[in-house]
C-alpha cells in the first residue's frame, strides 16, 4: 500500500498489494486517491505531452546532426551529445510515466513502475549535471592550461560520468535509502523525508556528489577561465584578425557552457529548494501543487539544450539549414567547416614591445581548437630558434599550430 503524509510529507510502497486510498486497484498496480480535479490532470496531461514531444523532437535532432554532418564531430560536441542523449532518455522513460499517470487521473503503475520511474529520473539528471561539469573543466584545461582535448579523452569522460550516475542512481536499489512516490503522486524519487539514519546518510552524501562537489567544480573552473580572459585583454597590440577570430570563438563557446550550466540550476532549483526543505522537516509546507510545479520545471529542462546549440553555434545552425535543404553552404570555402588537419602552418609570432603598467607578470595561455597563444613575460625569451642571443626584455606571443 502508499503510505504518506498527502499534505506534503512522503510516502512509499509497502508490499505488493493493490491498496491505496480508493481501495484495491487492479492487479498488480498501486491508485491512490486523485489529488487533483479531472480538468487539472487534462491540462497537466497536454503540457507533458508538449514537454515530452518537445524534448525527444529537440534531442533527436542533435543526434541525428552530429551523426549525418562530420564537421559537427569533435570532443566538445561529443560532450553535448552526451546531454543531448541523457534529455532525450529522461523524455522517453521519465515524462511517459507521468503522462499516462495523468490521462488515468493518477498513478497507475505498480511498485516496479515507481522503481524505475525513480531510478531513470534519477540516473539522466545526474549524467546532465555531472557533464555540465565535465564541460567547465574541458573549457577550463583548454582555455589556461592549453591541453589539447581529444576523442580519447571525451569518450573516457562519458564512461566515467555514466558509471558515476550509475553508482548514486543505483544505490537505492541496494538498500541505501529506496525509491518512493512524490507528494503529487505523479512520480517517484528517493525518500527524502526518513530520519532513519542509512536514508539520511544517502540524502547528505548524494547532495554533497552530486550538487556541491559539481558546483564548487564549475565555479572553480569559471573563475580562472574570467581571470585568463581578463589578462589577455591587458594585451593592446593583440590586433591580428586570426587571433580577434579565435578569441571570440573560445569566448562564445565558453558563454554557451556557463549558459547552459545557469539554465538547468534555474529550472532545477525549484525542486532542490522543496527536497532541502522535506530533509529539514518542511515538509508539511510542501502541498501536492507546488511539489508538482518543481517537478514538471525539472522536466522541461530536457527542451532547452538543443535550442542553445542552435543559437549559439554556427556550425550547428549551418547544418541545420542544410538538413533543411536549404543550400546555403554552396557561397562558403568549405575549409571553414573542415576540422584542423595535423598539417603544420608556419606563423609568425608576435612581438611586441615592452610597456609597463597593464603587461601580465605572470605566463597567460589560451588555446583553441586550432592554435596556441602563450603570453609571457620574460627576461631573456628568444623570438625565433635562430635568435638564440637575443637578452631584451619583451613580451612575446609565442602562435603555434596544434
Amino acid at each position: 500500500m502508499y503510505s504518506g503524509n498527502r499534505s506534503g510529507g512522503q510516502g512509499h510502497w509497502e508490499g505488493g498489494g493493490a491498496a491505496g486510498a480508493e481501495g484495491p486497484g487492479a492487479a498488480g498496480t498501486l491508485r491512490p486517491a486523485p489529488l487533483f480535479s479531472p480538468g487539472t490532470y487534462e491540462r497537466l496531461a497536454l503540457l507533458l505531452g508538449c514537454i515530452g514531444l518537445l524534448g525527444v523532437g529537440n534531442n533527436l535532432l542533435v543526434l541525428v546532426l552530429y551523426y549525418k554532418f562530420p564537421r559537427l564531430r569533435t570532443p566538445t560536441h561529443l560532450l553535448l551529445v552526451n546531454i543531448s542523449l541523457s534529455d532525450l532518455l529522461v523524455s522517453l522513460f521519465g515524462v511517459t510515466f507521468t503522462f499516462v499517470s495523468c490521462l488515468r487521473n493518477g498513478w497507475v503503475w505498480d511498485t516496479v513502475g515507481c522503481v524505475w520511474d525513480g531510478f531513470s529520473s534519477s540516473l539522466f539528471g545526474i549524467v546532465s549535471i555531472t557533464t555540465l561539469t565535465v564541460l567547465a573543466y574541458e573549457r577550463y584545461i583548454r582555455v589556461v592550461h592549453a591541453r589539447v582535448i581529444n576523442f580519447s579523452w571525451a569518450w573516457r569522460a562519458i564512461t566515467y560520468i555514466w558509471l558515476y550516475s550509475l553508482a548514486w542512481s543505483g544505490a537505492p536499489l541496494l538498500g541505501w535509502n529506496r525509491y518512493i512516490l512524490d507528494v503529487h503522486g505523479l512520480g517517484c524519487s528517493v525518500d527524502w523525508k526518513s530520519k532513519d539514519a542509512n536514508d539520511s546518510s544517502f540524502v547528505l552524501f548524494l547532495f554533497l556528489g552530486c550538487l556541491v562537489v559539481p558546483l564548487g567544480v564549475i565555479a572553480h573552473c569559471y573563475g580562472h577561465i574570467l581571470y585568463s580572459v581578463r589578462m589577455l585583454r591587458c594585451v593592446e597590440d593583440l590586433q591580428t584578425i586570426q587571433v580577434i577570430k579565435i578569441l571570440r570563438y573560445e569566448k562564445k563557446v565558453a558563454k554557451m557552457c556557463f549558459l547552459m550550466i545557469f539554465i538547468f540550476l534555474i529550472f532545477w532549483m525549484p525542486y532542490i529548494v522543496i527536497c532541502f526543505m522535506v530533509v529539514n522537516g518542511y515538509g508539511h509546507l510542501v502541498t501536492p501543487t507546488v511539489s508538482l510545479v518543481s517537478y514538471l520545471f525539472a522536466k522541461s529542462s530536457t527542451v532547452y539544450n538543443p535550442i542553445i546549440y542552435i543559437i549559439m553555434i554556427r556550425k550547428f545552425r549551418r547544418s541545420l539549414l542544410q538538413l533543411l535543404c536549404f543550400r546555403l553552404l554552396r557561397c562558403q570555402r568549405p575549409a571553414k567547416d573542415l576540422p584542423a588537419n595535423g598539417s603544420e602552418m608556419q606563423i609568425r609570432p608576435i612581438v611586441m614591445s615592452q610597456k609597463d603598467g597593464d603587461r601580465p607578470k605572470k605566463k597567460v595561455t589560451f588555446n583553441s581548437s586550432s592554435i596556441i597563444f602563450i603570453i609571457t613575460s620574460d627576461d631573456s625569451l628568444a623570438v625565433d630558434d635562430s635568435d638564440k642571443t637575443s637578452v631584451s626584455k619583451v613580451d612575446v606571443i609565442q602562435v603555434r599550430p596544434l
